[in-house]
């Protein structure tokens, strides 16, 4: 066979694997239990070589998942060795510093054999809606009052499941029958991989799929790294600062490019804190890396190959590198930040390449009802608590303006997942959202203007009281805008009534009451005088911007009615 045609029998190959994890990844969905995989899509499916080296991840999920994932493989091989595996072996975890970061996360992995003979690893993970103590919030203490935790363990032997693990998972969590049918839709999903792969390589005619993958790792590499040579070398430095928990957290990164690929270090971070807001260094990596993935190599394949070339440290018992036994539950309020912070350094180096920064954060309201929950003994709790329930709903702010084009409005980034839709939210839990619309004059002004974030209005059906686990930032700092654009509106949230609520931690919301959040919207790019008239127009005709902040910011509106430019 010539090169060429090696090449493109190589690519042909490449994409097949593509598709193999990308079915992987949609069995995961729709077999999912929680609403966060369903309608959210927070998880992650990948295929990995037999020494652990991802090679090809699927689209939908997250990056924290993903990057994640990829170096927790890695943590499996080490307790059970890959000549020790069987033919319906399944194996498990959602230990924070050999997965994704919080008990909330499973990580499921699953080998393929091919003859007798194992060839590949297919892995993946979701978030599940319980793993007990005090719910998904960032107000415990040590990660033992987090949850349940399991070690990497096996989840099947030779086809079996094990009972006696589902049984005590049964037994700590509040929704046992979500949980646990996640844990079979997670291994279904590794066990659809393993079908197609095992499809592929009998139409390839492979026996294994090592010079597969390590075509794949090194061509990845390669191309990850003439993206990196081609940029201006040097040393940046970018800090940001956040609400944090206690106190303010201030996020500080040194980014060097050069010749064998980008070094990031977050040294000068502030330090662990005594809440669930702290993030293991896989976590920490996962969207670090997947910051400079959004500028540098965005159109490289993720795999083991492209994420080598960067390269990301944090001190011990910083808030980034965050020790057992740690609170961590909530380490995405920290942890999504970090692409923001990267960004910055990477402004430095291609100005004209980074947005300006946005929400982040995913604005997750956890709410909980029932006896007790709301952490009070009022009279009206005791005689009228309503239904037991526990919901994770999945919403954001907007995203900082982009180059050449405005933020998204209500958009998740740098997470991906999608909001969790009002009608499913309303089926499974005895809310009603009486309210959900874009804020208005919440992105930061500029030539091109940060998307806005939006309003919701909750109650609880039957009148009941109920509790919300806040793990909100962007409350008490506002996302930057860049190159002359403003910054975009701090989020808040309180009750109807009137009562402010804190940004993180567990809060009472009274019988009869409802909550208001306001998310914060991204920061602007650009000098707000240069924004074209058209696109000021149309913003107002869809009510994105006041009246008043058009005269303020802009000092001109083209007449209603006027087409405006697209986005």
């Amino acid at each position: 066979m010539s090169d060429a045609l090696e090449q493109i029998h190589l690519q042909i190959m490449w994409n097949r694997l593509l598709s193999v994890v990308e079915e992987q990844a949609q069995t995961l969905i729709r077999t999912a239990f929680s609403t966060s995989v369903r309608e959210a899509g927070d998880l992650s499916a990948g295929v990995f070589d037999l020494e652990g080296r991802m090679l090809a991840q699927a689209v939908t999920g997250t990056p924290g998942h993903v990057n994640a994932m990829a170096a927790s493989v890695g943590f499996f091989l080490q307790r059970f060795a890959v000549e020790d595996m069987a033919e319906g072996d399944v194996y498990v975890t959602n230990d924070p510093w050999q997965g994704t970061g919080h008990l909330h996360d499973f990580t499921v992995v699953t080998p393929t054999f091919r003859n007798g003979r194992p060839v590949a690893l297919f892995a993946s993970t979701s978030h599940v809606v319980d793993v007990g103590g005090l719910g998904f919030g960032p107000d415990a203490r040590q990660v033992y009052e987090e949850g349940v935790r399991v070690p990497i363990l096996p989840l099947a032997t030779r086809g079996v499941m094990n009972e006696t693990l589902l049984a005590l998972v049964r037994a700590n969590v509040r929704e046992p029958d979500q949980v646990e049918g996640d844990l079979y839709s997670l291994a279904a999903c590794n066990e659809t991989g393993c079908r197609r792969l095992l499809d592929m390589m009998a139409e390839f005619d492979l026996d294994d799929i090592g010079p597969l993958a390590a075509a794949i790792i090194s061509a990845s590499e390669k191309a990850m790294l003439e993206e990196i040579r081609a940029l201006p070398f040097g040393v940046y430095r970018n800090a940001m600062r956040i609400d944090g928990y206690e106190s303010p957290i201030d996020l500080v990164a040194e980014m060097t490019i050069g010749e064998s690929g980008i070094d990031v270090d977050f040294a000068g971070t502030s330090p662990i804190s005594a809440r669930g807001i702290n993030v293991p260094l896989t976590y920490t990596q996962a969207y670090a890396s997947f910051g400079v993935r959004c500028v540098i190599g965005s159109a490289v394949p993720n795999n083991a190959g492209s994420l080598a070339p960067v390269r990301v440290t944090a001190p011990a018992g910083s808030i980034l590198n965050a020790p057992d036994p740690c609170a961590v539950a909530t380490r995405h309020v920290v942890g999504q930040m970090l692409p923001d912070v990267v960004l910055g350094c990477l402004h430095q180096a291609v100005p004209e390449r980074v947005p300006a920064e946005g929400t982040s954060c995913l604005w997750i309201a956890t709410l909980l009802g029932g006896h007790g929950v709301a952490g009070t003994d009022d009279k009206d709790e005791t005689e009228n608590p309503g239904a037991p329930f526990t919901i994770s709903m999945f919403h954001t702010g907007g995203t900082g303006a982009r180059p050449g084009k405005d933020g998204l409005d209500a958009t998740a980034f740098p997470s991906g997942v999608r909001s969790t839709p009002v009608e499913i939210n309303e089926t499974i839990a005895p809310i009603v959202v009486w309210r959900k619309e874009y804020r208005a004059d919440s992105g930061g002004p500029g030539r091109l203007r940060g998307g806005v974030g939006q309003v919701m209005e909750i109650g609880h059906i039957e009148g009941a009281p109920f509790a919300i686990s806040a793990m909100f930032d962007r409350v008490q700092h506002a996302p930057r805008g860049r190159n002359g654009g403003a910054d975009g509106t701090t989020g808040r949230l309180r009750l109807k009534s009137g009562t402010a609520l804190r940004g993180k931690g567990r809060q009472r919301v009274p019988g009869g009451d409802r909550l208001i959040l306001e998310m914060p919207g991204g920061g602007g790019l650009g000098d707000p005088a240069t924004r074209e008239a058209p696109r000021v127009a149309r913003d107002l005709r869809d009510g994105l911007i006041s009246e008043q902040a058009a005269a303020a910011h802009y000092g001109h509106a083209e007449p209603e009615g006027q087409e405006g430019a697209e986005a």
